[in-house]
């Protein structure tokens, strides 16, 4: 037992000291962390940013590392259907460093301007058809300040012959709207593509299926997060953030309205008979009112039973002016009128003032308004509808992943916050080639966040200044440890006081053979050497105990009597010794000289 307390308490002292020895590195480089705050903002010197490069077939991309909006294109357009005031796309584009955990050389595109509306564009180097290859479309955003109300998507513009990046506003044409986008508590994330009908020519939206996951983390951490569309020739699609799958689905069936329309409608000149009767059920006309049906009596009746309550003032009114209001000194009657006092309830209304009346109950005899019951219809028809008629503008197109090509991206944003983050666009087909360009930027955004992120100790530090109800968990968590290294490691003091008595009770009641009862003799012998007239009186004495033995049992003394209980009381609690035993022991004290046999006899005596 002692030994499984000796190793559970040595164990739990290399736990504590191993974590103890994290939290020093942690507190460490932490305080590196908070140096190069100061220095470098929140920056790890030891991770070191490169401008990421595209490895592979690529149709866009961009960093904004040179500084430069080069090939950007500023809106001058001017929303329709708004006030002049708000419709010019005159909101501010900045490109700079990130607010936190920024790196030396890696830019973005922000937005600057609050409650304004902004418009920027660019051109792709070529236009992307849909045919045999898939689209992947990727990007950075950071909500540094949070978002109240705005979105951070972004717009591929489509291929066509009246594109003008200096006129890009709301209704620019589009292929594939994709972002994140909040207002108020709703939170989304938008995938849009503009299908066109194959016969009328019209381009419909259609809309993904919303994310199953929350996605309020992703608009309220301030963090940088990767924004990732994938559209497949099979006309499957993928949606993920941060290269986790969020949404993915069918372009066919997973999209709202659905791609091909109803084989059928309703005939829209179709119309219901005037004779059609969509009644279920009718009163029934063969039911007759009884005789003794008064339909004359009230629903309430008042309370026959009721009486005015004693001090009730009928000649008081229920509210008088009150006597404490002051005219106001710039009341003008002749603008604002007579002035008169504000009304308030009569204070000697304690119990009721007015008319009294008594009170209304229900009426035990009415029984209202009588009407027929009512029955099945047997003329019934159900309810009428047109009929169905073939949809003229029908079709079916097994290959929605066809979507018209497009040459531009663009971002038509409002928003209530500003200094929102874009970063590290790029549209290829490739899933390797986005991933390596996510690894090279977005990925050593999240080293360095990782470096700058504080210890374990600052961060429940923080939480319990906001919720300081954890300062007693901590507590409580801290001496859970502590109490069970004490009671592990050093025994009750109750504990070692009953080890203590068993030990000594069996002492007691430990057998004596004969060899160990020759040994006691032996040092008897040694220990206790007396003068010759003390051993003759023992001899003699010993004489008379044998004289007595062989003329039969005399009367004993009270003291011998006590003296032979308390043998035969220790000789039953020995229960481990075996009769010889007992009797070997009984003939070697027996069988020795006059003097041994008086020292036991003292012995027991004084026991």
């Amino acid at each position: 037992m002692y030994f499984q307390g000796y190793w559970l308490c040595l164990g739990l002292f290399i736990s504590i000291n191993a974590e103890f020895m994290d939290d020093g590195v942690e507190v460490e480089d932490l305080g590196k962390n908070s140096e190069e705050t100061d220095n470098e903002g929140e920056l790890s010197s030891e991770i070191k940013y490169k401008t990421p490069q595209p490895v592979g077939e690529v149709y866009f991309t961009e960093t904004f590392d040179s500084g430069r909006l080069a090939g950007w294109v500023l809106s001058k357009a001017k929303k329709d259907d708004t006030d002049m005031e708000i419709s010019i796309y005159d909101g501010r584009w900045e490109i700079e460093e990130l607010k936190e955990n920024r790196a030396p050389g890696d830019r973005g595109l922000v937005l600057k301007s609050r409650a304004k509306h902004h418009a920027i564009a660019t051109g792709l180097a070529k236009p992307f058809i849909f045919a045999d290859k898939p689209l992947i479309l990727q990007y950075e955003v950071n909500f540094q300040d949070g978002i109240d109300c705005g979105g951070a998507y972004i717009k591929l513009l489509a291929d066509t012959d009246d594109l003008n990046l200096e006129n890009f506003y709301d209704k620019t044409s589009y292929t594939i709207m994709f972002g994140p986008d909040k207002c108020g508590e709703d939170y989304k994330l938008h995938f849009i593509f503009r299908h066109k009908h194959p016969k009328t020519g019209v381009f419909e939206e259609k809309h993904a299926k919303p994310p199953d996951v929350d996605l309020k983390q992703f608009f309220t951490d301030r963090k940088t997060h990767l924004y990732t569309l994938v559209m497949n020739p099979d006309d499957t699609f993928e949606v993920l953030i941060d290269q986790i799958v969020v949404n993915k689905g069918s372009l066919l069936e997973d999209v709202v309205p659905p791609i091909n329309p109803p084989k059928e409608i309703e005939d829209p000149s179709d119309k219901k008979p005037d004779d059609w009767d969509e009644r279920a059920k009718i009163p029934d006309p063969s039911a007759i009112k009884p005789e003794d049906w008064d339909e004359s009596e009230p629903a309430q009746i008042e309370d026959l039973s009721a009486a005015k309550p004693d001090g009730w003032l009928d000649d008081e009114p229920k509210f008088i002016p009150d006597p404490d209001a002051e005219k106001p000194d710039d009341w003008n009657e002749d603008m604002d009128g007579e002035w008169e006092a504000p009304h308030i309830s009569n204070p000697a209304c304690r119990i009721g003032c007015g008319e009294w009346k008594a009170p209304l109950v229900d009426n035990p005899k009415y029984k209202g308004v009588w009407r027929p019951p009512l029955i099945e219809n047997p003329n019934y028809q159900g309810i009428w509808s047109p009929r169905k008629i073939p949809n003229p503008d029908y079709f079916e197109d097994d290959h929605p992943f066809l979507l018209t090509s497009f040459h531009a991206l663009g971002l038509e944003l409002w928003s209530m916050t500003s200094d929102i983050y874009f970063d590290n666009f790029i549209i290829c087909s490739e899933k390797e080639v986005a991933d390596r360009w996510a690894a090279d930027g977005w990925g050593v955004k999240i080293m360095i966040a990782n470096a700058n992120k504080p210890g374990v100790f600052k961060q429940l530090t923080a939480a319990a200044e906001e919720r300081p109800w954890l300062w007693f968990i901590y507590l409580v968590t801290a001496g859970l440890p502590i109490a069970l290294i004490i009671s592990f490691c050093w025994p009750r003091k109750v504990k070692k006081k009953y080890e203590d008595a068993d030990n000594k009770k069996t002492d007691i009641c430990k057998p004596q053979t004969k060899g160990a009862l020759e040994q006691e003799v032996k040092a008897e012998k040694a220990a206790l050497e007396k003068p010759a007239d003390l051993v003759e009186e023992d001899q003699s004495s010993d004489g008379e105990i044998r004289e007595k033995e062989e003329h039969g049992p005399e009367e004993k003394s009270e003291e011998e009597i006590e003296i032979i209980e308390g043998q035969e009381d220790g000789n039953k609690s020995n229960k481990s010794g075996s009769e010889d035993e007992m009797k070997e022991a009984d003939e070697s004290t027996g069988s020795g000289d006059g003097p041994v046999k008086s020292v036991r006899k003292r012995r027991v005596r004084k026991e």
